[in-house]
């Protein structure tokens, strides 16, 4: 078990260090907008973590390479100290990348012999390998909107990007619903907001056998959707009216009016066989109002993916982008985009904050964010479950999200 431990940290580790191998020290300090962090910040914070909560608590005599690396790299400095905001995580050019790796370096070692000493709590170690598997996603979800600013168009992964086959009409699968179990249950690793495990009662529902299209959305747009404010909720139209949306984001007219998209391998033509991605959940939802239907419940969307194959994931597939589908059944439910649900993140019946050093882990951001379900192609392999919540604002769409529709029995 010890060497399992020590053996899954590495490879973990290893595997942030691999996204950005081909990435400069200037790609990895970009901050295009305050929702993202550089990826020199997430190589750190996520060292930060092992440091703080591991190696300070039960490896005597450690010594860090730096005390200020204690509120730089902390996710919570703006109510610990105020000196280093989030949306200035971007002027930070020291510590240089070499410096960062070099702190990862230290750290690493420091736990390998810890683990060689037979300590280390397995609690507090899976769940910073938890986080930073989150941290992975969330560095590419963040160079991928760096490089779109960028008016080079630079590509994050080299390969060329296959179109995908014709899509299937989208159907719809009945759900009879009744009373059923949500949540995480059982040895698994979950977060804190996956539990308690409780019962939720469902009504008859239905749900959409694949993700929306970007043909679907090209049609949402020829309809006029954008400029219809009966399709939006009242906030959702104050916030396209404001920034002017007119397209999900990425989507770029060229001179004859065709759209393109930036993905992270460049920029390509649009797709219209692939799932549309990088839409905020107002936009999720007014295209779901227009299309007859509406955004499931998160309880709706477990029930489904309890009955339905296991999570997988793309991302060790070189391929950063959704794939088109095709068969039998519900399926995109992991691996391709999360899907919005019309749940607000809320705490479970009976959620407690867990005590401990690292006490409440996701609780504190349960207020005014909608729930996504599922996973993506950014989406670590082994980190997608059923009773995984992840939560987004709803306006906002950088991260890797999709929509599927949801309605009643008719």
């Amino acid at each position: 078990m010890l060497m399992s431990l020590s053996t899954e940290y590495a490879r973990v580790r290893h595997a942030t260090r691999d996204l950005v191998a081909g990435l400069g020290p200037e790609d990895c300090m970009v901050q295009a907008m305050p929702d993202v962090s550089p990826a020199k910040w997430h190589l750190a914070h996520t060292t930060w973590f092992f440091e703080t909560f591991v190696l300070e608590r039960e490896l005597a005599g450690y010594a860090s390479p730096s005390p200020a690396y204690r509120e730089l790299f902390n996710s919570y400095y703006d109510a610990v100290g105020p000196k280093h905001p989030r949306p200035e995580r971007g002027h930070l050019s020291r510590p240089t990348l070499s410096e960062v790796l070099a702190y990862r370096e230290h750290v690493d070692a420091g736990i390998q012999k810890l683990l060689a000493r037979g300590g280390a709590s397995s609690e507090l170690m899976e769940l910073g390998l938890q986080h930073e598997q989150q941290h992975q996603e969330l560095l590419l979800m963040d160079v991928k909107y760096n490089f779109s600013k960028n008016p080079l168009v630079p590509r994050f992964q080299p390969q060329p990007l296959e179109p995908c086959g014709a899509s299937e009409p989208l159907r719809f699968q009945r759900f009879d619903g009744g009373l059923v179990q949500a949540g995480a249950s059982g040895s698994e690793f979950s977060f804190d907001n996956e539990r308690p495990r409780h019962r939720r009662f469902l009504e008859p529902f239905e749900l959409g056998t694949r993700l929306v299209t970007n043909a679907e959305m090209l049609a949402f747009i020829a309809a006029g959707g954008y400029q219809n404010p009966a399709l939006w909720l009242s906030e959702a139209w104050a916030w396209v009216r404001e920034h002017a949306v007119a397209a999900p984001e990425y989507w770029r007219r060229d001179a004859e009016g065709a759209f393109h998209e930036f993905t992270a391998h460049g920029e390509v033509p649009l797709d219209p066989n692939a799932p549309v991605c990088h839409v905020s959940g107002y936009e999720a939802a007014a295209f779901a109002l227009w299309a007859g239907a509406r955004l499931p419940t998160e309880f709706e969307w477990e029930l489904a993916a309890r009955a339905a194959a296991e999570p997988s994931s793309l991302l060790r597939a070189g391929r950063l982008h959704p794939r088109g589908t095709s068969g039998a059944g519900v399926r995109q439910l992991f691996g391709d985009l999360w899907q919005w649900t019309r749940s607000g993140y809320e705490p479970y019946p009976g959620f407690v904050p867990e005590a401990g050093p690292v006490g409440e882990y996701n609780g504190k951001f349960m207020c005014g964010q909608w729930v996504l379900r599922g996973s993506s192609v950014a989406t670590p392999n082994g980190h997608a479950r059923v009773s995984y919540r992840n939560f987004f604002y709803p306006h906002q769409r950088w991260p890797f999200t999709g929509i599927r529709l949801a309605r009643d029995p008719r």
